[in-house]
């Protein structure tokens, strides 16, 4: 194993310096770097920012977009000898306060002026493209670096409180990295699109594995332009939260609908199982187009960062796009689960990766041990401690493991409900039952602990639900079809619908597009009250 991760990208040049490494965007179209000059701008910029007065364990905060430029930034902060604290690009001027002081990160890059004026006085601004590149021999600075050292600081993205920094060494990037690799899953000839955020584990630990595999990347962090980017670039492996997933189920269901007639009714036929004899004649009028839209050449979807309904996995299984699912917190690394394509099983979100042990708690709890979980919590000993017990990582999440050692998460253990008959209901499962029920709801959130019934608050997705012309009814059709498959102390009996979506920029979306509970309880507590 690599000591380290400019240690793993010196192995990747090694073996195949001149193969494609990083596409990016430049001027109208797309420029490619290869292992080699990525490692080159790595190492200008490492000793760009020793210049700067860089020294082993120093902290440097990233705020931007995903970019080409962040990930070089990302590795030379590495080669330096420093850690990389993220930031989120869309966090607010006290968070980022926070995080900097917290991190006691001593230099700050940036992607504009926006995100300059967040960065509180005393800490030095340098801009992603604009970090000062010098020479040096770069087999000295890696050659320095160990497994134990201190990486990456990824503050959790605080669904229910504020937000800790999570303190990820290299041994545990590299070691997650190389265990993904040796699954045969990321072939040279496959083309890897990267949209997620980088301040974000997900996106990292796909970096990270990318360079592993010695697989080639198209980075472009633009949300706007994911459909665009899709047709370009015809990639094989896309990764993304499951939010994404519904919104293009929801926009094909959508598109069906509102053009009726003979249209939805082949819609409607198509979207169910068939025999050998019809599928193929669903797959030509419906599901090839579908795939068309996505570039024609996936191998596979990744899911991660949150639960993904298994009526989409169905969906998206049914045309043809296999979406393996995954799981992983961000102190174990994020890539710990994965679904194999050869045993794929809708629900679970796969064995662990090599390496990783898995074992359930008396009261349902996972729990992990191995080399991908984090060292501790940033300035938290009581958090640590709390947390990491005997060599277990407590995930907080509740789940089991089926006699193929797939892992099912069934919620989370903070966010049980438990009504005041003293019966247990597991929100997140139900959302998502109710969230792929209709093409035009976007969030829902289940509201029940210490009440009497569960209800919900419930908000439509501004892309598709603008020709819906009763949202009440269409809403209470997906809670009354839910509502017929739960058992009777689980169903919600009441509703809202509220007039604006959830957002990462109002502060109730997480950066992985997870709602954040608490606050939306809190924030919309008089509409809660009022169900009752």
């Amino acid at each position: 194993m690599a000591l380290s991760i400019p240690g793993l990208l010196r192995e990747r040049v090694t073996r195949t310096p001149d193969a494609e490494a990083m596409r990016y965007r430049e001027g109208g179209g797309w420029t490619s770097l290869t292992w080699a000059g990525l490692q080159d701008r790595v190492a200008a910029e490492a000793f760009g920012l020793r210049g700067e007065g860089l020294r082993k364990g120093d902290r440097v905060a990233l705020m931007g977009p995903t970019s080409i430029e962040w990930i070089v930034t990302d590795l030379a902060v590495l080669a330096a000898g420093g850690a990389t604290t993220t930031i989120y690009p869309n966090s607010t001027a006290a968070e980022v306060a926070h995080i900097i002081a917290d991190s006691g990160s001593r230099i700050v890059v940036v992607a504009s002026d926006e995100h300059a004026a967040l960065v509180p006085e005393g800490v030095r601004v340098l801009r992603f493209g604009g970090v000062p590149t010098e020479q040096g021999d770069y087999d000295a600075l890696v050659d320095d670096l160990g497994p134990d050292d201190l990486a990456t600081l990824i503050y959790t993205s605080g669904t229910t409180g504020v937000p800790k920094g999570v303190e990820l060494t290299h041994e545990n990037w590299v070691s997650t990295a190389e265990a993904v690799a040796s699954l045969g899953l990321l072939l040279p000839s496959d083309l890897h699109f990267l949209w997620l955020p980088l301040s974000h584990a997900f996106g990292k630990v796909l970096t990270m594995a990318m360079i592993a595999a010695g697989v080639p990347t198209a980075v472009d962090g633009s949300v706007e332009r994911i459909v665009d980017n899709l047709g370009e670039l015809r990639p094989t492996i896309v990764a993304a939260a499951p939010r994404i997933f519904e919104k293009i189920h929801g926009r094909v269901v959508a598109g069906a609908r509102e053009k009726g007639g003979l249209t939805e009714k082949i819609f409607r036929w198509a979207d169910r199982e068939h025999g050998p004899a019809t599928r193929w004649l669903a797959d030509r009028l419906v599901y090839r187009k579908l795939r068309d839209r996505v570039g024609g050449r996936i191998r596979y979807f990744v899911s991660g960062s949150a639960p993904l309904a298994p009526e989409i996995a169905e969906f998206f299984a049914r045309a043809g796009l296999t979406i393996l699912e995954g799981y992983g917190l961000t102190e174990s690394s994020a890539g710990t689960f994965l679904n194999r394509p050869e045993s794929v099983k809708i629900g679970t979100v796969g064995p662990p990766i090599p390496g990783m042990e898995v074992k359930i708690a008396e009261d349902g709890e996972v729990l992990l041990r191995g080399p991908a979980v984090m060292r501790g919590y940033h300035n938290r000993p009581d958090a640590t401690a709390e947390t990491l017990v005997d060599g277990w990582l407590h995930t907080g999440d509740i789940g089991e493991v089926d006699d193929a050692g797939r892992l099912r998460i069934t919620d989370r253990k903070k966010e049980l409900i438990k009504t005041s008959g003293g019966k247990y209901v597991a929100p997140t499962r139900i959302e998502s039952m109710i969230n792929a029920a209709s093409p035009y709801i976007s969030n829902v959130i289940v509201h029940g602990d210490r009440r009497k019934y569960c209800v919900a608050l419930v908000t439509l997705d501004p892309d598709t639900a603008g020709n819906v012309t009763d949202a009440e009814a269409e809403v209470r059709a997906a809670v009354d079809s839910v509502n017929a498959q739960l058992a009777r102390h689980e169903t919600v009996k009441r509703f809202a619908v509220l007039d604006r979506d959830f957002s990462v920029e109002d502060g109730l979306l997480t950066a992985s597009l997870k709602p954040r509970r608490r606050e939306i309880e809190k924030r919309y507590k008089d509409v809660l009250d009022s169900l009752y």
